[in-house]
């Protein structure tokens, strides 16, 4: 599959995404219904639906891949997939249930287990992001694709990391002082890959937690924009590991490379 086709993907699944995006507002606006599954995780009817929005498109336009979604099953027991599509239709359910903004629309194309395209919508804060190769990020603005710009707010004095948490572990300490991390913000979706991308802020560092669907699409855009996404050995992350679980995790910005 070459860039061309890859690009052709991506652009005729932004309309798609803007319009789950649409439907996630109006389902949690009409009231949502909720249930809690196997593995202790709220789910909502507005990621059923917006899991439906997404597997029906990304089908029309590569019936031949197979799709990984955190809200089905299918696909999940096979071994050794090296391309396949990774959605997470609603990131951060809890904020989405909880009437807060920072929840995530997504889906990443892996292609010889390696992020090659990604898609993210945030609805509630009216973004959306995708990339599709080297140097290829973009924010979707007033109907305009910028491309994604780290040194428009880059201070190497104030260097700033999002956090899954307030309360940092010691490993991550260790880290955040050999980066010169001066303040970090809490923010627990995939968001987090878009506005490192973005320059906004300056990279993330996580313990093993979550799962591949979780960093697929925002892997792809952060890679595409300068950034860098390994584990704390520096080691490459691939996809379609066992139960698609992730390692540790350090994201950084172009500009602290």
């Amino acid at each position: 599959m070459n860039q061309n086709h890859i690009k052709e993907i991506v652009e005729n699944l932004i309309k798609t995404f803007l319009d789950a995006g649409t439907v996630s507002l109006t389902l949690r606006k009409q009231g949502l219904s909720k249930e809690i599954k196997s593995d202790n995780t709220p789910v909502s009817n507005g990621d059923l639906e917006v899991n439906k929005i997404l597997t029906k498109k990304i089908l029309e336009l590569t019936p031949n891949i197979p799709i990984v979604s955190e809200e089905s099953s299918e696909n999940k027991s096979q071994d050794n997939l090296k391309n396949f599509w990774l959605i997470d239709p609603i990131d951060g359910t809890f904020d989405y249930i909880n009437n807060l903004d920072e929840f995530t629309i997504n889906a990443g194309l892996i292609i010889d287990r390696r992020p090659v395209a990604g898609l993210i919508c945030a609805p509630a804060k009216n973004r959306m992001f995708y990339s599709y190769g080297e140097n290829l990020s973009f924010e979707l603005i007033n109907g305009k694709s910028i491309k994604l710009n780290h040194s428009k707010y880059f201070d190497k004095n104030e260097i700033k990391f999002v956090s899954y948490s307030n309360k940092t572990k010691p490993e991550i300490d260790a880290i955040y002082k050999k980066l010169n991390v001066k303040k970090y913000v809490r923010m627990k979706s995939s968001l987090k890959f878009c506005v490192i991308a973005a320059g906004e802020f300056d990279g993330y560092v996580a313990e093993p937690r979550a799962s591949e669907w979780d960093i697929a699409a925002g892997h792809a855009i952060l890679k595409h924009s300068g950034g860098s996404v390994t584990d704390f050995d520096g080691n490459e992350i691939l996809y379609g590991k066992k139960d698609f679980k992730n390692p540790s995790l350090i994201l950084k910005s172009r500009n602290i490379q």
